[in-house]
Parts: C-alpha cells; structure tokens; sequence
C-alpha cells in the first residue's frame, strides 16, 4: 500500500457523510482553512439555519498566519459570503475541540440562546473526531447533531490547501489516533475503526508521518 493510498483510505474514514438537515444554528470550527467558513455561508444562503457561530482562538499554525484570532477571520469570510453581521455568534478563545465545546455552550447561556441542534462545519479529515467530540462532550445529551465540511475530494483538497500535503497527512494520522486513544479518557464517543483503515495508519507511521501523534509517557 503505497502513502497516497493509505493517507486516501484515512480520509475516506474521517468523513461521515451526513446529509445537513435544517437546524438552530450552524457551528462552524476555526482554524488556518477559510474554506471551512465559505461552506458554512452556503448553508446559511441555503436556509439550514438562522445563526451561525464560529468559535476559534489563535493556534499554533494560524498565529504565524493570521493578525488575529481565527473567529474573527472567519467571521470576515462570512460576512464577504453574503452573512449578515447580525447573525454572526464569535467565540474567540478556543484552542482545540474541547474549548470549542466548552467556551460555546457558556456562551450560548449568557446569551440566552436556545439552541437544541447544530449542524457542525469542518475539514473534510477532521469530521468524524469533530461528531465523536461534540457527541460526548455537549452537556446536553438531547442535542442533536450533524456534521459536514467543503465538498472537495481528497486530490482537490490537497492541491488547494495553504497547508503543505505532508502536515495534512500527519495531522491524519494524529487525528485517527485519537480516535481510538480519546474514548478512554472521556473525550469522545467510542467508533469501530476498520482493518485497513488501521493497517493504512500503520503504514503512514512506519513512512514518517508522526508529528502529531500523541507523546508517549
């Protein structure tokens, strides 16, 4: 199996392929891809949602990219996308999916907004980690939630991206680590992870791809 082969196969995984239904408000994730909040202005223009929030603070790749936090970034990209301003929620403090749970759910209730479903917005190889995320940590557990991305294939992702392929990759790899790791520690709902799915894993670590697999004790 070659890398190409195995990092496809990853993907393939990481999306979960649900269709958007109409809902309270779509929650768009930050970080370094706009793309991502060029799919949440689609929805909104599409009538999925009257709200949109974005939640994201600077991280370690966006604070060598962006002059200020990802939520602001993204809420310029929605407002240039047709959003008004007005129904625009920013949450810009988060660092990583836990915080953006955390740090919306807060700000929903001093805002005294009901919300009771979300159609979550992200890249396409963080999906599935994203839904298992939110599925065991949003306090309410009546929530109900879906998840989608930019519709891009895996070739037209990766030519596009202002990320270098190999870090993509890595991040793959990180991602459907803790897939399997995260369940343990109550981070995420537990999901069955295919042979070849995990054997295409093993093959991108034994190739390099290790960046951002979790440390070791």
């Amino acid at each position: 199996m070659t890398t190409e082969q195995s990092a496809k196969i990853i993907w393939d995984y990481m999306l979960v392929n649900q269709k958007p239904e109409k809902a309270d408000a779509i929650f768009i994730l930050c970080s370094h891809d706009t793309r991502v909040a060029e799919r949440g202005a689609e929805l909104f223009k599409q009538g999925y949602a009257e709200w949109v929030i974005v939640s994201g603070g600077s991280g370690k790749l966006t604070k060598d990219i962006f002059d200020k936090p990802e939520a602001e970034i993204f809420k310029e990209t929605l407002v240039k996308g047709g959003v008004p301003e007005s129904k625009i929620i920013v949450e810009s403090k988060a660092t990583n999916t836990g915080e953006n749970v955390r740090y919306v759910y807060d700000l929903l209730k001093s805002l005294n907004k009901d919300f009771h479903s979300f159609i979550l917005v992200q890249k396409p190889y963080m999906e599935r980690r994203t839904f298992a995320t939110f599925r065991k940590l949003w306090p309410d557990g009546s929530t109900i939630f879906s998840v989608t991305s930019p519709q891009l294939s895996y070739e037209k992702y990766m030519n596009d991206s202002v990320i270098d392929k190999d870090f993509v990759i890595s991040v793959m790899v990180g991602d459907l680590q803790r897939i399997r790791e995260y369940p343990k520690l109550g981070f995420q709902i537990k999901q069955v992870i295919p042979e070849n799915v995990w054997r295409a894993f093993e093959n991108l670590v034994q190739a390099g791809y290790t960046e951002h697999l979790l440390k070791q004790n």
